[in-house]
């Protein structure tokens, strides 16, 4: 027993610090590389001569250390399962990944005793949908209703997604986003009432039948195996990058290496993906914690501004007016929908705009989008540093990510600059970073091409949360074996109605999600990879030719300057 105990502690240890070993593995390489790269020229420099040595040996080492240690911890993992649950006033519910069956509505404070009873206040939806503004906001949960107003600015996925949701009915959107705790723990003290003539659809009905489903058959749990394997395909990758463009001397080499950087960032994008959903440890703060150190230290890009961009997206996507995954006005418009009107950006707090210097580069955008993919990436460094310097807005771990990014930055150009020479540096960099703009391409096809909207959803069965996450989003059909090429991606549907499902599990939440998509005639769309990419092109290509087209534009001070206008 005593021998057992240890075991499974030590694999508990091994299991957590998995991802620090490799980290250690991979910066040790990384400095042993670096001074015999720069020692390589003096033929009887003790230390140069020692620091070949070790790079000699320390690549391969390492590589064959982590392999074989994620090897003596494989197996398989068997998720929990409960029984089915006949109760109506009980439900299952996760947290921190393991399912519990508690009751559906949180209990009644003593603030509503009234004659030895507790009784609520009652309100209409449309009572409730007049509470939509900044100075005050109700939701309403499971037939509840909830005053937020005072938690706006508190909350831990920020305020706009809340401001975003004001006045509606949020059962299901925060059902998908928050574990059982929170029902238990914090919604209580601003519960004020309840609604009378909530209805829910059949549909609707159905696709919860799916999430309790997946809750049962404990699939919001985290395989550690699956992971275990993860670590060690980006630690090969990593690994890989190193021994190519510091241990090899040829241009080749180095360019090759430059490409395994790349993909090394296009999958370790999985893991930040999964860690900003709380879908790994399913505790925000520690898979908060991780994005901001690890995540930072390896992408460059802040964990805080990726959760707050990719928070509102979730809750409105493919809105006009919110969603900042297509407000990219003016450089490119993703929709014929955006060139209508001038509207206003309740994320980027200002005016959109079809000026000018606008109509120019949207002309062109179906031309110009390949080469923007391939250097977005700058873009979200940038982003990330404006974000960290700013005070306007509540940031976890500010301090960390500024550290880790400032990190980033040193590791990647100490690589880049141990090329042969300055061109072949600025080569390294622009190469890793096309190739990591694949990242970026398997964003924006998952809903580019699919339905936009002006306005508020979530007003009716016709745009309820269920529906308007399969209206704006598409999968990409793909064989089981390069699930992992597509990080999880290629299953946007289920990722949106389910979002702390863990990505190797959501395959299987597919079966389930087009069997109800099948039984209410509603369109499911997941076209290959290829196919997902032409239909975004060519929705850019109509765009594009609308906005050639338009006659009316805003005037832009800088274009009218260049031409000496006024």
């Amino acid at each position: 027993k005593t021998s057992s105990t240890i075991m499974i502690t030590l694999h508990q240890c091994l299991q957590q610090s998995e991802i620090l070993i490799s980290i250690l593995i991979g910066l040790s390489c990384l400095v042993s590389v670096v001074v015999a790269r720069t020692t390589a020229h003096s033929d009887n420099n003790i230390i140069g001569d020692a620091s070949r040595k070790v790079l000699n040996w320390s690549l391969p080492l390492a590589a064959s250390t982590v392999v074989a240690a994620t090897r003596l911890l494989d197996g398989n993992y068997e998720p929990t399962t409960k029984l089915p649950n006949k109760d109506k006033s009980m439900t299952y519910r996760q947290d921190r990944g393991i399912t519990k069956l508690v009751s559906l509505l949180p209990e009644l404070q003593s603030k509503f005793q009234e004659k030895g009873k507790k009784t609520l206040k009652k309100f209409t939806m449309a009572q409730v949908a007049e509470k939509c503004t900044v100075e005050e906001i109700w939701i309403i949960i499971d037939g509840r209703v909830y005053d937020i107003t005072e938690y706006i600015d508190k909350h831990p996925g920020g305020s706009i997604v809340l401001k975003c949701m004001g006045g509606k009915d949020c059962t299901d959107v925060f059902a998908n986003y928050h574990q059982a705790r929170i029902y238990k723990n914090m919604l209580p003290p601003f519960l004020i009432g309840e609604v009378t003539n909530m209805p829910v659809y059949p549909h609707v009905e159905d696709f919860r039948e799916v999430g309790q489903e997946l809750l049962r058959r404990g699939l919001f749990e985290t395989s550690p195996y699956y992971y275990r394997k993860l670590y060690t395909w980006l630690a090969s990758l990593f690994l890989t990058s190193l021994y190519l463009s510091l241990r090899c001397t040829s241009t080749t080499a180095h360019m090759m290496g430059a490409l395994a950087m790349g993909a090394f960032w296009q999958q370790f994008a999985g893991v930040g993906h999964d860690l900003g959903h709380s879908s790994i440890s399913h505790n925000f703060y520690t898979d908060h914690y991780i994005g901001s150190l690890i995540g930072c230290m390896f992408m460059g890009i802040s964990t805080a501004w990726w959760k707050r961009t990719h928070n509102t997206h979730h809750v409105v996507c493919n809105s006009i007016d919110g969603d900042p995954d297509i407000q990219h006005l003016p450089i490119m418009a993703v929709n014929p929908k955006i060139l209508e009107k001038p509207y206003w950006s309740t994320y980027h707090d200002r005016l959109m705009v079809m000026d000018r210097l606008a109509k120019f580069f949207v002309s062109y955008q179906h031309i110009i989008f390949f080469p923007l993919m391939m250097v977005a990436r700058f873009n979200l460094y940038a982003q990330s540093w404006i974000l960290i310097f700013s005070t306007h807005c509540k940031i976890y771990n500010r301090t960390i990510e500024a550290g880790a990014c400032a990190f980033f930055l040193t590791w990647l150009l100490s690589l880049a600059l141990c090329m042969n020479t300055w061109a072949e540096s600025v080569a390294w960099v622009m190469l890793s970073h096309a190739v990591g703009g694949l990242l970026h391409i398997q964003i924006v096809i998952s809903h580019w091409a699919m339905d936009i909207y002006h306005g508020s959803a979530y007003n009716g069965p016709d745009d309820e949360w269920y529906k308007m996450q399969l209206k704006t989003t598409m999968n990409v059909d793909c064989y089981e074996w390069m699930d992992f090429f597509h990080i999880g991606l290629q299953f946007q549907i289920e990722h949106h109605l389910f979002p702390m499902l863990p990505r190797h599990n959501l395959r299987e939440a597919r079966k389930l999600t087009k069997a109800v998509c099948r039984k209410h005639n509603i369109d499911y769309h997941e076209p290959s990879f290829f196919t997902a990419l032409q239909e975004t092109v060519d929705t850019l290509v109509v765009t594009a030719a609308k906005a050639r087209a338009g006659e009316k534009d805003v005037p832009n001070i800088l274009i009218d300057g260049l031409n000496a206008e006024g």
